[in-house]
């Protein structure tokens, strides 16, 4: 009996793996950064560790990129390792080319590189913004994965914004809330990343004009001084009615808010001592204000003794 054509291996065959696809050795040079990269490529520790594992491993992955010419790519995913390399001086790096069109490569490119473990909102913004907007010159039926509620909605945006989420893990109420950052002005969106400004307050501003958002700036460079979710609302309302000038920015901006009234700060090494190891800091705050009471009431009895 003569031997099978393929290697079996339980109920599978050659023919039934999936297709690999061909990995080159490229030329660093003949590789260009996808045009309007949204993610940052950074020299922190994160990038020196990179660095230090390429150094001693080599690259491991090979990159992603498009076909665009005869031996010339655009990258989809492999922005850090392509720098790292540069880093080190290594001149080529493995790399899989794949026929794509723009918009094929845009989702790719999001989707790959959403999955980094720190994103900044700024980056997620622009990312969901480009592939929206691929997604709709791709004229993908969008509303073939999206949840009843979503389907109610009236527009092609809303259905793009579902498939976009669930691809990502976000609601489609979200993605529409990152793709609204891209309005504000760069410092209001560098206060998003700093964590200075919420993501429901930023919203808002972003339907103010820009002459306004960068009155704003003028203020919280002026004052230190950050707008609540309720303040910006309040903004938007005044924008909207085309009375939001830098006096009634001042007027809003110098209210009290909860989270800005007077507080005592204690240094954490003057109480920790009097409480067992573990002792989170709200029992510890509780056991201070219930200490506070007690001592009160003791002054109390001690003035009428006398």
């Amino acid at each position: 009996m003569s031997e099978p054509n393929e290697e079996i291996k339980g109920n599978e065959t050659k023919q039934d793996e999936p297709k690999r696809e061909k990995v080159r050795v490229v030329d660093i040079s003949l590789i260009k950064d996808f045009p309007g990269h949204p993610f940052l490529v950074k020299d922190d520790e994160s990038m020196a560790q990179l660095v230090k594992s390429i150094e001693m491993n080599g690259v491991l992955n090979p990159v992603i990129a498009r076909k665009i010419g005869e031996d010339q790519y655009e990258l989809i995913s492999g922005h850090r390792r392509k720098h790292a390399c540069i880093l080190l001086g290594i001149k080529k790096i493995p790399l899989i080319g794949r026929e794509m069109s723009k918009e094929e490569a845009v989702i790719e490119m999001v989707d790959s590189n959403l999955q980094r473990e720190h994103i900044l909102p700024s980056e997620k913004a622009r990312a969901y913004k480009m592939k929206m907007d691929a997604m709709k010159k791709q004229g993908e039926r969008t509303d073939l994965t999206c949840p009843p509620l979503v389907e109610k909605l009236k527009g092609k945006e809303a259905l793009t914004a579902s498939r976009i989420g669930a691809d990502a893990g976000d609601s489609h109420e979200q993605v529409r809330r990152y793709i609204r950052l891209n309005e504000l002005t760069p410092e209001l969106l560098e206060f998003v990343d700093e964590g200075k400004i919420g993501m429901r307050p930023a919203v808002e501003l972003s339907y103010l004009q820009e002459d306004e958002m960068r009155d704003l700036v003028d203020f919280i460079d002026d004052e230190e001084v950050f707008p609540s979710h309720a303040q910006t609302i309040r903004m938007k309302a005044l924008s909207k009615e085309g009375k939001l000038d830098t006096e009634a920015i001042r007027e809003i901006m110098l209210e009290e808010k909860p989270n800005q009234k007077a507080k005592v700060k204690i240094p954490m090494e003057r109480i920790e001592k009097y409480f067992p190891t573990g002792t989170s800091q709200q029992q510890m705050e509780d056991t201070i204000v219930k200490a506070l009471a007690l001592y009160r009431q003791r002054q109390k009895e001690n003035r009428d003794a006398r």
